[in-house]
């Protein structure tokens, strides 16, 4: 009987295993083209300062809802720090606790979406570096940041629960250099979690993503 409950509990924990490690297997390896995500959806951030709802509306940025979409259900944000937290203007994230899957997605870019809502307060929006260079880091408007709309920035999304949150997640470091002593977002994605361990130990982050469809 005990040889039995053995080899049960060894399946249940291989089982777990499996389930803990597909989603980092998809993670390893981009999608050409992801699939497309429901019209709306919400995702669920639960941080280490409280819950963040977000809707995502797919009429608003189809290329932006989908990556959004694809990175929240294979739980690319679990671990990830809000690195960048700059008041009455931004919350950034979107690089994760493991280099591997930071660097998989390095190059993975999406084509721009028609701005078609405000990057005002609460707004949610890739981050990019220049036209179609979408990958991963999305931020949550703090103030109204309309100026950024001609741009080409393109919110996807709205926190609709939690901006309460979302204000109080650490500042303290400020943006990243020159303009403040934030991380070197270079440094995070080759390093991941051990270097904000070391060097921005303060700095709040996600512990669990939640996709729901109302």
């Amino acid at each position: 009987m005990r040889r039995w409950a053995l080899v049960l509990g060894l399946c249940v924990l291989a089982s777990l295993a499996g389930c803990f490690l597909q989603p980092r297997r998809a993670l390893l390896h981009p999608p050409a083209r992801a699939a497309a995500a429901p019209a709306l959806y919400q995702v669920t951030f639960t941080t280490t300062r409280g819950p963040i709802v977000i809707a995502v509306h797919r009429a608003w940025a189809p290329r932006g809802a989908d990556r959004f979409y694809y990175l929240a259900r294979h739980d690319f944000y679990n671990g990830a720090a809000f690195f960048r937290v700059v008041p009455r203007f931004v919350v950034q994230w979107g690089l994760g606790p493991d280099p591997q899957i930071n660097m998989a997605w390095d190059q993975a870019n999406i084509p721009d979406d028609p701005v078609i809502k405000s990057n005002t307060r609460g707004m949610v929006t890739y981050a990019m570096g220049g036209p179609n260079s979408r990958t991963t880091q999305v931020y949550i408007n703090l103030g109204n940041n309309a100026r950024l709309d001609k741009l080409g920035f393109a919110p996807f999304g709205q926190v609709t629960q939690g901006m309460d949150v979302v204000d109080q997640l650490y500042a303290g470091y400020g943006d990243g250099a020159p303009r403040g002593h934030g991380p070197s977002q270079r440094r995070l994605q080759h390093e991941g979690a051990a270097y904000l361990q070391k060097n921005f130990p303060k700095l709040d982050r996600i512990l669990l993503t939640r996709v729901s469809h109302p």
